[in-house]
């Protein structure tokens, strides 16, 4: 078995040096998306919760769209929230509009002291391709 690396144009730039996903074994490792502008990286991360979590989704649905799958593919889920108490309830309100109701990924959602480029939440994601 050898891993694919996937470093995709239209997906947000690498804050740090690693690949947008790994393929690997028939899943898809999708790296850890902050809420940082695909188009240009100089833009800053929009404020609050709201804000951000729809924006990480995207990148997140930009990363998986050019390894040719869909949330649909998503197995597995993995949040970081710098203000776990204060911002958990609104994004999961946010994050469940996602998701079917009936075909949620496992997930885990920690608190955290610090994300890169200050940002308040980062979602990475395990896919399967079918």
């Amino acid at each position: 078995m050898h891993a694919i690396f996937h470093l995709l144009p239209d997906a947000p730039k690498p804050v740090a040096p690693y690949s947008h996903a790994v393929e690997a074994g028939g899943f898809v490792f999708v790296t850890g998306q902050l809420a940082t502008d695909p188009v240009d990286d100089s833009l800053p991360i929009p404020p609050g919760i709201e804000a951000q979590t729809h924006k990480v989704m995207d990148n997140l649905i930009r990363v998986l769209k050019g390894c040719g799958l869909t949330l649909a593919n998503v197995v597995c889920v993995r949040i970081f929230l710098t203000d776990f108490n204060g911002d958990y309830a609104k994004m999961n309100e946010i994050y469940a509009t996602y998701f079917a109701a009936d075909k949620r990924p496992a997930r885990t959602t920690v608190g955290v002291t610090g994300l890169a480029r200050g940002g308040i939440i980062e979602i990475d994601m395990i896919a399967i391709r079918p």
